[in-house]
Order: C-alpha cells, then structure tokens, then sequence
C-alpha cells in the first residue's frame, strides 16, 4: 500500500519516516520528498507498506499525528498521478 504523508514536520528524514511507519508493520520504503535547488524538504512523503493491513493500521494510527507546533500531519491512501497533459504551444 502507497501512503501519502503530508504536513511533515521540517526536520523529517527518509530514517524518521520509515521508524514512524515501522511501529506500524514492514515499511518497503519511506521517502521525504526534497526540493532540487535548496535541498530542503517540500514537506511531505511517500510511504510503501508490504502488506495493505499494516498500512491500513499506520493510517489509522497516525492519524492524530500532530506537530511540535500542534498542526496535524495528513497520512492518506496515495493516489494514484494523474497523467501530465501536453501543451500544444509551438
């Protein structure tokens, strides 16, 4: 199961991500998405959970998560991208 995290506090790393989810069940993988140019976190991730029970349990879980700075964290199924939509700009 994919899992979308968003809200992430600043600080968060892919090794905090993933022993976030791992309470949870056996995380695949765990991603912080990083900006290209300032190398800081865009403030969200991407969660892949082996199995769709445990992932379904991290979901459940974390769904209190809240920041130091008392704003929550939003832990949803991913969904799935959308095609990008070419321009017929010439």
């Amino acid at each position: 199961m994919n899992i979308y995290v968003g809200y992430l506090p600043e600080n968060f790393n892919d090794q905090m991500l993933n022993d976030k989810f791992a309470a949870y069940g056996k995380v695949a993988s765990a991603k912080v998405i990083m900006d290209r140019e300032t190398g800081l976190s865009k403030g969200f991730g991407f969660v892949e959970m082996k199995d769709n029970y445990e992932g379904q349990l991290a979901i459940d879980g974390l769904r209190t998560w809240t920041k130091e700075d008392g704003r929550k964290v939003s832990v949803n199924i991913a969904k799935e991208r959308e095609p990008r939509q070419h321009s017929n700009r010439w």
